[in-house]
Formats: structure tokens, sequence, C-alpha cells
């Protein structure tokens, strides 16, 4: 048993890990996904190059980074409950362990990834707030003061409006959008990394070689995130609490997919599935290279 909670424990660690070293590495292409996903109309940014670039001269290089912090421990909970039912090496428990990770994760993942994306967006709307400075503004604030709708939020801020005006729900807002998008992903990446992974599988060594389990996780999470781009899309639409000039607001998911799909077409569905793309291959290849060196059980010998 204590083994057991040994093994936990050092998977917890490596998710953590895996998280902040992949964050580092990537969170400025989740930010440009989110805005991209989120213009409406005639587009201010034309592609993930343009945005990062207009977004590093306005806001500066820590611009880029803004909510990275809210997004590291989305990943823990998943590669902790799916690890002993991936062992079972049957299709449909492997199915079974990646909707278990999916749903767990979403407890987690749901308020921070909302806080995130309001953070993410930030920048997007002073720009577009100015654009549109002398047309009176259709937006909504995150308080109800008279603070200027051009300050830049905090977590901390939204997270304490919210509880105030809305409580608990309102930092669940958009819920049932991110476990429509989840649990899939969750379904698809888990069998195929597993699988992918099997066949690099070494004997002798008793698991496959570094590179094989990296390159294993960069394409299962590169497939899996280009799959669910048009949930993430409606995920994010409907996480957005603070809307441009112009901008919807949405009732639901299906009031979202409605009027995505009148409004500006069925490509608006993939809007950022290459910055998922590039986000999430090496996310999980970090996540699956960490488990592979198994720096948490290193660093829980050291205590030992």
């Amino acid at each position: 048993m204590a083994h057991q909670d040994l093994s936990i424990t050092a998977k917890l660690i490596n998710g953590g890990v895996a998280g902040l070293v992949g964050v580092t590495c990537v969170f400025p292409i989740d930010l440009a996904k989110t805005r991209l996903q989120n213009q409406h109309g005639k587009a201010m940014y034309k592609g993930m190059i343009d945005c990062l670039m207009k977004t590093a001269r306005a806001e500066g290089f820590f611009g880029m980074y803004r909510g990275g912090l809210l997004r590291p421990p989305g990943r823990l909970a998943p590669d902790a409950f799916s690890h002993r039912m991936q062992m079972q090496r049957n299709l449909k428990m492997e199915m079974l362990a990646g909707c278990g990770a999916g749903m767990c994760q979403v407890v987690v993942t749901s308020p921070m990834e909302m806080l995130k994306i309001q953070l993410q967006d930030a920048g997007r709307l002073a720009v577009h707030h100015q654009g549109s400075a002398s047309a009176p503004s259709a937006s909504r604030s995150y308080t109800t003061g008279s603070a200027s709708t051009h300050k830049r939020p905090s977590a901390t801020l939204i997270a304490r409006e919210l509880l105030r005006t809305q409580g608990l729900a309102g930092l669940y807002k958009g819920l049932g959008a991110t476990l429509l998008r989840d649990i899939p992903f969750s379904i698809i990446y888990f069998p195929l990394f597993a699988n992918l992974n099997h066949l690099g599988f070494n004997e002798l060594a008793g698991k496959a070689s570094f590179a094989h389990s990296f390159v294993s996780g960069c394409v299962a999470g590169s497939v899996a995130a280009v799959a669910v781009t048009p949930l993430d899309v409606l995920k994010t639409r409907i996480q957005t609490l603070k809307k441009g000039l112009g901008e919807d607001v949405y009732s639901g998911i299906t009031d979202c997919a409605r009027k995505l799909w009148i409004q500006e077409g069925p490509s608006a569905f993939m809007k950022g599935a290459g910055c998922r793309a590039l986000v999430i291959a090496p996310l999980f290849g970090i996540a699956q290279g960490v488990y592979f060196i198994g720096i948490g059980e290193r660093i829980l010998k050291c205590f030992e």
C-alpha cells in the first residue's frame, strides 16, 4: 500500500514538473489560440505568428504568459488516474480510463480555464476597445463598479466578483462545454498513446525508449487536440465573460454552435487547430518524457 501511495505521489510530482516545463515552452501559443478563437468579424490577427508579434509589441514578453500559472495543475489528475487502468492493455479499459481522467480533470480545470481565458483575451479586448473608442460600448465589464473597462483584469478580481454575484456556479461557467471537450480528448489520447507507446516496448528495459515515449505523447496529443478543436472553440467562446463591441453573447452550447455556423461558417469551428496541436503535442511529449525519467521517484528517494 505504501508503495502504491509512493507511486501516486511520484506521478503527481511528475505531472506538476511536466506541466511547469511544458507551459514555459508553449504557453504563448496557447494565448494565441485563445485570441484567434475569440476574434469575430474583421480579423485582428492574421494567424499565430501575427498574434504573437502584436502581443509582444503591445504587452511585452511577459504579456504572452498572462494566465500561465492557471494551466499546470490541469494535467495532474488524468495521469495519476489512468495509469493503472492503462496497464490492462484493453481498449475498453483504456477508453474508460480516459473518460474517468477527463471527468476528474474538469473538476479542477474548468474554473481555472475560465479565468485563464479572461486573462489571455484581455489584451485583444483592449485593442478592440481602442479601435472602437468613439462607439458606445456594449461589452460587459468584470466589475459592476465604475472602474475602466480597459483596466487589465486579474484572476483574483474576476474570481471574487463571480463569487460575489453568481456564487460558485459563476466559476463553473462553461462546465458542460469543458466536459464535452475534455472527455472525448482523454478517450482519444490515452488509448492512442498507450498503443503507440507499446509499439516501442523493450522487454529488456521493461519500457519504451525515451524518444519513443516522447514521440508517442506528441502524436497522440496532437491527434486528440485537433479532433476536439470544434468543441474547444465552443468552450472558449462560452467561457469568455467580457465581449467586444458587436461580439455575441451565448446562452449555451447549442446557441453558440448555431450562431458560429450561421455567422462565421463551418471553418470557424477549426479556429486555432494548428495552435492547439503545437501546444498539446509538446505538453504531452514532455509529460511522457518526465515520467520516463522518473523525476518524481528520484525526488521522493531523497526523502527516504
